[in-house]
């Protein structure tokens, strides 16, 4: 396996040098197969009210999708799919992430998670010590939130290999890596809408809603 993340040689991560990576390549089974990124929520799309979020934070945005990609573009965000052959989970989404970045960082985060904090990608970014960590991951009282997490590129080559080798957990890969954590004292943040029932929650009644704090994104 590579090396883990840590490196004295790395930029320091910055909005200009970060793009926003949305996973929303999955076959959404709490969702009845519903292409989750696309159900509306207040009139919208769901993944639009996290590209809002995330757009004053970074310097660009992506969307991860293996399914009715016309309809994401639609959205103005360029679309990429898994490499990986076979819904391969939200490191499938990842890896393809990091290889498709223009940028040296890449925050990645479920499309299916309206609150974003406003601080997610500057906090990730402080994590990082400057770029010595080239994985950072969020945690809340709840524990680590693995697809809420800022990477640098060249962590690619260790990903496709993890991948190769059989490994689908995102949280071991990153405790592979040595990741730096963040943490946030607000878990309703990373709340993400999985099912249809939390969806109707939500939009009738907004931050009072329970949904789950662990997102898959597929």
């Amino acid at each position: 396996m590579p090396t883990p993340s840590r490196s004295p040689a790395l930029q320091a991560p910055s909005p200009e040098n970060i793009t926003a990576v949305v996973l929303a390549g999955g076959r959404a089974r709490r969702m009845q197969g519903r292409d989750k990124g696309l159900v509306p929520l207040a009139g919208r799309p769901l993944v639009a009210h996290v590209l809002d979020a995330l757009r004053p934070q970074v310097g660009m945005l992506l969307i991860n999708a293996n399914r009715h990609r016309d309809d994401y573009a639609r959205l103005g965000v360029p679309v990429f799919a898994d490499t990986c052959p076979g819904y391969a989970g939200p490191l499938a989404g990842m890896a393809a992430a990091l290889r498709r970045v223009e940028t040296d960082w890449a925050v990645i985060v479920p499309c299916d998670a309206p609150r974003i904090a406003p601080d997610l990608v500057a906090r990730l970014a402080v994590a990082s010590e400057g770029g010595r960590h080239r994985a950072c991951v969020a945690r809340t009282a709840d524990g680590l939130q693995p697809v809420w997490c800022l990477l640098h590129r060249g962590l690619a080559e260790s990903l496709d290999a993890f991948l190769a080798g059989g490994g689908r957990k995102v949280a071991e890969w990153l405790t592979h890596e040595d990741a730096a954590v963040a943490d946030f004292t607000d878990a309703d943040a990373f709340l993400n809408l999985n099912t249809e029932s939390e969806l109707r929650s939500f939009g009738t009644h907004g931050p009072r809603v329970r949904g789950s704090r662990r997102s898959s994104a597929r």
